[in-house]
């Protein structure tokens, strides 16, 4: 987004049209509608600019739920900015941890700052790019304890301020960029910054652990089975004790696995009743040994994620599901089994094993009214084929 179509977004004319669209629907007939708008009076650009924000706010309730209906945003902002239910979770550690008065450093749309004002925080957002501190300034209205600031971070004063958050960006208007020193701000800014004050810095999960400081909280984060970020937690915002978490965000609610550093992997055994996936922010944070102690269960595999038991454990850390029959990895074999027992809806995963899932599928040709769950991995050192049936999600009782 440029400047003019911001400019001709936040007119009064602009925000009226944008707020009497009816919600975005990707199957309807927008050529008619571009024309029925433009009929009515409104410029090409405004209903270019509306119809693009209407898109962008459909998007964005999956991060930021009814909020996203007075919200605006960028493509960029949008794809970046943390889910309104993690944002709440970090707002509630400087809350906890005493602190009152928050810079976000690199603040993008706000959704951060969002959430910290929402609990009372005072909170300074601060972005370099003028249409996204605008845009920020516009989702930030609402409340008057919270600022925002076209300003570097990089060197933004950190004088008045109690804590900070960082959410640098990693990426440019082409690409993705896998060089720390080139984020904005800076992951050498960043840590500068936690030298200084409490701090948490929003990074992407699968960042090089040789990059994570050896005295902070790793906190890897899932949402809806899907690992959405690792946060860093410095000074105050860290909690004794604790160098590595993994929390799940589910229907069950919030949970967590903690310890005090990388968790030694469970034996090897024998191919069980039940597998276990352990759930991703489980497996980021090298807490499946942890888990496995937990469940009572060991690994298929030395260096795989697999665990199994014989006895079902619910937990929100896990999916698990019930064997039905193993048999040697041979594609032939499982087409006749997929057959055999009318498998028509088929899910594939696959760890320790080079095979395409996608092509697997086609050879395998699924039919027929069944369900079940093909797991391919490495047992005592030979590919494997598993199948299997899952279990239901677990609906524990929040443990955070």
């Amino acid at each position: 987004m440029d400047q003019g179509e911001l400019l001709t977004l936040l007119s009064p004319e602009g925000l009226r049209l944008l707020d009497s669209l009816p919600p975005y629907d990707s199957s309807a007939d927008v050529v008619s509608m571009v024309a029925r708008l433009r009929s009515a009076g409104h410029p090409a650009q405004l209903v270019a600019a509306v119809l693009n924000q209407s898109k962008l706010r459909r998007r964005a309730r999956e991060k930021f739920s009814e909020f996203a209906d007075r919200m605006l945003f960028t493509e960029a902002g949008l794809e970046q900015a943390t889910r309104l239910t993690v944002a709440a979770r970090h707002a509630e550690r400087f809350r906890a941890a005493g602190l009152h008065t928050v810079v976000d450093l690199g603040c993008g749309i706000g959704g951060d700052a969002l959430a910290m004002a929402a609990l009372d925080l005072e909170v300074t957002g601060v972005e370099r790019d003028e249409v996204t501190a605008a845009i920020a300034a516009y989702n930030l209205a609402p409340w008057s304890n919270a600022e925002i600031v076209n300003a570097d971070a990089q060197d933004y004063p950190l004088d008045g301020f109690e804590g900070a958050w960082l959410d640098p960006a990693r990426r440019n208007a082409s690409k993705r960029l896998k060089n720390p020193a080139d984020w904005s701000p800076s992951l050498d800014v960043a840590f500068a910054v936690a030298d200084r004050l409490p701090t948490g810095i929003k990074l992407g999960p699968g960042i090089d652990r040789g990059l994570i400081p050896k005295g902070c909280e790793a906190q890897w984060v899932s949402a809806g089975g899907t690992v959405v970020e690792l946060a860093l937690w410095f000074g105050d915002l860290a909690r004794q004790g604790i160098r590595r978490t993994a929390t799940v965000l589910g229907a069950h609610g919030i949970t967590e696995l903690t310890a005090d550093g990388d968790s030694a992997d469970v034996p090897v055994g024998p191919l069980g009743e039940f597998v276990y996936e352990p759930d991703g922010a489980v497996i980021r944070a090298r807490l499946i040994g942890d888990l496995g102690r937990s469940i009572d269960a060991t690994m298929l595999s030395k260096g795989i994620a697999w665990l199994s038991s014989d006895t079902a454990v619910d937990t929100p850390f896990a999916a698990r599901f019930r064997v039905v029959e193993s048999l040697p990895y041979d594609v032939k074999a499982l087409r006749k089994l997929v057959a055999a027992r009318g498998i028509g809806t088929l899910e594939i995963k696959k760890r320790g094993v080079d095979v395409d899932p996608a092509e697997l599928r086609k050879k395998l040709n699924p039919r027929g009214d069944a369900s079940a769950t093909l797991i391919l991995t490495r047992i005592a050192g030979r590919h494997t084929a598993i199948l299997a049936e899952r279990e239901p999600a677990v609906a524990a009782t929040p443990t955070f």
